[in-house]
Formats: C-alpha cells, sequence, structure tokens
C-alpha cells in the first residue's frame, strides 16, 4: 500500500510582487501579467509564492513521465498532456503543477497562458522545499477544486502517494496491486510500475509504453514506421 509522506511544511517563501504598479492584494489577472516564462512563482489568495528550481532528478523523473503520458494520450486519444511552466487557476489559487493532464472532453479548459480551471490529473514531484507545499496545502486545494487524481512523488525517499476523490469528494490513498502497480483510474488502460521512478537511469520510455499496452502501442509504432518508409 503507498504510504503518505509526513513532514513538518517549511515556510513558504512568500513575496510581493515586484511592479509598484500591483495593490498588496495582487488579483490573478495581475499576476499572470506580472509573471515571465521563466518565473517560479505560484499565487495563493492575492500572494506571490515564489519556488526554488528543480534538482536534475526530479526533471529526470518528470521528463519520463511527460514521454509516457502524451504519448499513451496521443495513441489511445485521450486528451492533453501539460508540464511546467504552466498555470492552472483554481477558485483561490494559481498552481504551476509539475505535470497535467486534461481529458478531451475539457480541452475548453485552456486559456493562452494558463488552464482556466482543475485539471483531470496532476503529478507534484517533491522536493525538500515544496514538501509542505505539495504534502498538505495541495492535498487539500486539488481536493476541494475536484481535481480526480493527485499524485505525489518524492524522489527522495523513493516514495509515491495516489490520491483519488471518493464518493465525499475527499483524497483517499489508492491501493497498489501485487507488484507495486498503479492502475490509472483517469486514463483508462493505463497503469504504473512504481519501481520504475526510482531506477537509475530510468527505463527506456518505449519499453515502458509496450509492457503497459503491447498491441496498441505496438500497431502506432509500426503506423509510424510505415509513413516514414513512404
Amino acid at each position: 500500500m503507498a504510504q503518505s509522506i509526513k513532514s513538518d511544511p517549511p515556510q513558504e517563501q512568500r513575496l510581493p510582487a515586484r511592479s509598484p504598479r500591483l495593490p498588496a492584494n495582487t488579483t490573478y489577472e495581475e499576476f499572470l501579467e506580472w509573471v515571465d516564462e521563466d518565473a517560479l512563482a505560484e499565487w495563493v489568495d492575492g500572494v506571490i509564492v515564489m519556488t526554488s528550481p528543480a534538482s536534475l532528478r526530479h526533471q529526470e523523473i518528470a521528463k519520463f513521465l511527460v514521454t509516457v503520458f502524451s504519448t499513451f494520450c496521443e495513441v489511445h486519444g485521450l486528451g492533453k498532456v501539460v508540464f511546467a511552466p504552466f498555470q492552472m487557476k483554481l477558485k483561490g489559487s494559481g498552481r504551476e503543477p509539475d505535470i497535467l493532464f486534461v481529458a478531451k472532453e475539457h480541452l475548453g479548459r485552456f486559456k493562452k497562458t494558463y488552464l482556466d480551471g482543475p485539471a483531470d490529473l496532476v503529478v507534484e514531484i517533491v522536493s525538500p522545499e515544496s514538501k509542505g507545499r505539495d504534502g498538505s496545502d495541495k492535498v487539500t486545494e486539488y481536493s476541494e477544486a475536484g481535481i480526480p487524481e493527485y499524485w505525489l512523488i518524492d524522489p527522495l525517499l523513493q516514495q509515491a502517494v495516489f490520491y483519488q476523490l471518493d464518493e465525499s469528494g475527499s483524497y483517499q490513498p489508492a491501493t497498489l496491486d501485487e507488484g507495486g502497480i498503479y492502475r490509472s483510474r483517469v486514463l483508462p488502460g493505463f497503469w504504473l510500475r512504481v519501481e520504475w521512478l526510482w531506477q537509475d537511469p530510468l527505463p527506456d520510455t518505449t519499453d515502458v509504453l509496450l509492457e503497459i499496452d503491447y498491441d496498441t502501442y505496438g500497431r502506432y509504432l509500426q503506423e509510424k514506421l510505415r509513413k516514414r518508409e513512404q
């Protein structure tokens, strides 16, 4: 069974807006005007929260998951996968998840620079600086926003928690199958062997996709090869 990550949340680094045009209580629209593509920042109840740069291992896991997610979703026509930096606007916050998936029936939520409403699946990769934010604040925010699935991955502790909304709208950690396999509720047919995330180097994404869905992905590869040869 997946284990929860328990830690004392560190103090978030909350900074006032740097532009003199911005009031103390910054609106989300003002935040979007202030922030640029390279800024590591989120917006929470009118306050700009600066975040730390990601580690190399964080980036490697994110790249692995984005590649597997996006290819699986393309093959099955499920929706769109987006990775940071890209804003997700909820009722009282503008978060920047490491990875988010939006089902095809909800693609209308995408605006030019942000997602206007909840994603269908969110992945946060924990760093020492973000444990309190990812493992406490965002659990509450994402469940209240109705995000059906939230993955919380801690490379340092090699722990992963896969939250799913229950009928009351609260998150419950999902139980893994025998062999440490997690089966997504939001992505039909998608499963993940959790030990893949801790391997160094990470597994080859083509091998992983073939293991997840050999028939469909195998046909997809054959079709791509046929088009190249034409």
